[in-house]
């Protein structure tokens, strides 16, 4: 009942952050127009190359925000059957054509700014073509800082990326105004010096937005951090002995994943969906943004046997194996590999101080240990319960003494 209302929930943020995304992009293309126009007119009135190259960007960047507010709303598209895992990506497409929106204009502002150079011309209204960089700066700033607010809100990267473009805007505007001042003062190819310097700066920008899109739209791994951190959490549960190509991409905002999972040789089915359902709990509590995991689980043939002894006191070899179970103070603990014992250690029962259900909870503690074979001659129905739910053997043991018992261990198999 529980992950039925937090799939409910997730669905409704999902919803909830896909409309602010939209907003926002809705807010950008507007400011961008209005920004556009005003620049574009008194770029000409003036006669400023720099504020027209400029003018020129910020038209670009009505296309771009058009871009994000499409790709948000195709992305809210629930998955059918052309398309089952959803249309999250056309927000990353929409990333990929403010790329190609930014190189070009770019090379457009480029142009520009190389006619500045070698024929400048002086300004006709300075003053208000100054106030007018001015008033791009601030606004691109105020909106630079809104998207990429409300863009890690919603964890959208077309929303982050066009946050990033309206930066760039920023440090342009700041070229543009020192240009248009030099100008003022009685230099007048800086403007287009200027301009150039705004070109270089967009140009790389584009670039790396284009490249981080194409990296999500061919199905690129993502960050090491989050597969190791993933990989970890499942090494956790009880019950997995293993895990192996895990595989996490991004599509939008959302993380699809699958992992192969290995559990013990003969485990039953139920207990197999158990350990898968309560791995995926675990990954989906960590990890807010998956979508999607599969999780495979492959029955392993164990090269390692970890065998548990009950003895009663903790003086390793020399300890003496004990009849009892859920009372018995220590357990030796040892690894067997390839018919040679690799380590042992003694571990302290902590239930054996216990009223009640102490054998439930030796064979508990059992399990954490990864053990795979007890060797004793008592155990009760409960703990017996605990142990086969989990595939491990319980064995009477061979052997007098604790190193006769461990020597006839080298050849078992499980």
């Amino acid at each position: 009942m529980t992950n039925g209302v937090d799939r409910t929930n997730q669905k409704q943020l999902k919803k909830y952050r896909l409309i602010k995304g939209q907003r926002a992009a809705k807010y950008s293309t507007l400011t961008n127009l209005a920004l556009s126009i005003i620049k574009g007119v008194f770029g000409l009135m003036s006669g400023s190359v720099a504020l027209i190259a400029d003018s020129i960007h910020s038209f670009s960047d009505i296309f771009a925000s058009l871009a994000v507010y499409i790709g948000l709303k195709l992305s809210q598209r629930k998955p059918d059957e052309k398309f089952p895992y959803g249309y999250y990506k056309a927000e990353t497409m929409a990333s990929l054509i403010i790329a190609v929106v930014i190189l070009i204009s770019g090379l457009e502002i480029a142009s520009e700014s190389l006619q500045g150079i070698i024929d400048p011309q002086p300004l006709k209204l300075p003053i208000i073509a100054i106030l007018v960089a001015v008033l791009s700066v601030a606004v691109s700033l105020l909106l630079s800082r809104y998207e990429q607010r409300v863009g890690n809100e919603i964890e959208s990267p077309a929303l982050i990326n066009d946050a990033k473009h309206s930066l760039i805007d920023v440090f342009s505007s700041l070229l543009v105004f020192a240009g248009i001042l030099s100008s003022y003062i009685g230099y007048l190819s800086i403007q287009g010096v200027a301009g150039l310097m705004v070109a270089l700066l967009v140009i790389w920008m584009g670039f790396k937005i284009g490249k981080d899109a194409l990296l999500v739209l061919l199905d690129a791994s993502i960050d090491p951090e989050t597969v190791q951190q993933i990989k970890d959490i499942v090494l956790a549960v009880d019950g997995v002995e293993g895990v192996h190509e895990v595989r996490v991409r991004s599509s939008g905002p959302y993380l699809f994943g699958e992992l192969h999972l290995e559990t013990k040789k003969n485990l039953s089915v139920e207990k197999a969906h158990e350990i898968s359902d309560k791995v995926e709990e675990m990954i989906r509590r960590e990890v807010e943004k998956l979508e999607t995991l599969l999780v495979q689980v492959e029955p392993v043939k164990k090269d390692v046997i970890r065998f548990a002894l009950p003895v009663k006191t903790s003086q390793g070899l020399q300890s003496q194996p004990s009849t009892h179970f859920g009372k018995v103070p220590y357990f030796l603990i040892w690894d067997v590999q390839g018919g040679d014992i690799e380590s042992y250690q003694i571990k302290a029962n902590p239930a054996r101080d216990l009223e009640k259900k102490r054998g439930i909870k030796t064979a508990e503690f059992l399990v954490k240990e990864k053990v795979d074979v007890i060797l004793g001659e008592e155990l009760g129905e409960g703990p017996r319960y605990a142990l086969s739910e989990n595939v491990v053997r319980f064995a009477s043991p061979e052997g007098g003494t604790v190193k006769e018992i461990m020597e006839n261990t080298k050849e078992m198999v499980i």
